[in-house]
């Protein structure tokens, strides 16, 4: 499409955002901006940009810092597995890349946690490669300018849409294109309300011609929600209570939370079931609903004095003061904050 790039890049020159990660060149905040911001907002990814900047300046602190650590950082920011990924990748380039990140789309490519969109916004905007990125941003602008209805989460929908963003990127300055294509997306190509007017491709967007802008992406697939009941238990004894490092085969791995019990619906713990965890009588505490992509956690918090803590798999014994100090899921900072135990600690 004719001036398509051209137009863009114009446009994005004056009506950018000034963002830390666009004032530099460096690959690992490059990187790092770019793992951040998968699946988040750029408002609530910001502080968390600037904190690892200041915590892990280079790779080589990253890959030194203890899985603790970076997961208490990324706390809150949802998607845990991106942040184990960062740690791997940043280990990998530290260990067996002697500190140097790799500068061409393959390489990159292998890192752990990277997939096409990320090794195509890295490979373009830090090394000047031709590789055109599509993520969620670029999908709306390119279906709505093409007027395009094939689904974007098929094999062929993806086949597509890569193809014509390849076919327009501007490969003399791909970093310049891929950007403003991205903020187009986020600031004036918006999935609800659409600023078309004040769009610098308006006279071309097949979709603002035929009315169609609401309609597209279309996507083929409903996600599957899955509902969950959570009962945490809070056991303290002595202003202490356990923890537990979560395993590998379920939500929030390699974060802390409670002893828990999952339950069907509407069905509350047995005085049998409480016997493993040294409970006679218990105290409810606050019920949270927590949604995530794939799971609705609806969430009920018992607190129980007991004279003696439970041996627990993979628990250790905090101070309720210390509780801080390890990271935990959103849902368990929401109770935490809420809780008059808890209020001020």
């Amino acid at each position: 499409m004719r001036d398509f790039s051209a137009l863009i890049k114009n446009w994005y020159l004056q009506n950018r955002r000034n963002l830390p990660w666009r004032a530099t060149n460096d690959p690992y905040k490059i990187w790092l901006s770019e793992i951040i911001l998968q699946q988040t907002r750029v408002e609530q990814g910001m502080s968390y940009y600037l904190k690892f900047i200041e915590h892990y300046p280079t790779v080589k602190d990253l890959a030194e810092a203890t899985e603790d650590e970076v997961l208490k950082d990324w706390q809150g920011l949802g998607y845990y597995s991106r942040a184990r990924n960062l740690h791997a990748a940043a280990k990998y380039i530290h260990n067996e890349l002697e500190g140097k990140f790799p500068t061409t789309y393959k390489e990159i490519l292998q890192l752990k946690g990277v997939g096409e969109y990320t090794a195509s916004a890295i490979s373009s905007i830090v090394f000047g490669l031709p590789k055109a990125v599509v993520d969620g941003n670029v999908y709306r602008v390119l279906s709505r300018l093409l007027n395009e209805d094939t689904p974007i989460d098929t094999t062929q929908g993806k086949k597509l849409f890569v193809e014509a963003a390849q076919e327009l990127l501007d490969e003399n300055d791909p970093s310049t294109h891929n950007q403003a294509v991205m903020e187009l997306g986020a600031l004036v190509c918006t999935p609800k309300n659409p600023d078309c007017d004040n769009c610098p491709v308006w006279e071309k967007c097949l979709s603002y011609e035929k009315g169609t802008q609401l309609t597209l992406p279309v996507k083929s697939k409903k996600t599957k929600v899955t509902r969950r009941f959570l009962h945490y238990f809070l056991l303290l004894c002595d202003e202490h209570l356990l923890i537990r490092k979560r395993g590998t085969n379920d939500i929030w791995r390699g974060l802390y939370d409670f002893p828990v019990m999952e339950l069907p619906a509407d069905r509350e713990p047995t005085k049998s079931e409480l016997k493993q965890f040294n409970i006679t009588s218990v105290t409810e505490d606050g019920q949270f609903k927590h949604v995530l992509s794939h799971q609705h956690i609806f969430a009920q918090f018992w607190m129980a004095e007991v004279h003696s803590l439970p041996e627990i798999e993979n628990s250790i014994r905090v101070h309720i003061n210390d509780l801080d100090s390890y990271p935990m899921p959103r849902l368990l900072i929401r109770y935490l904050e809420s809780s008059q135990q808890f209020a001020g600690d």
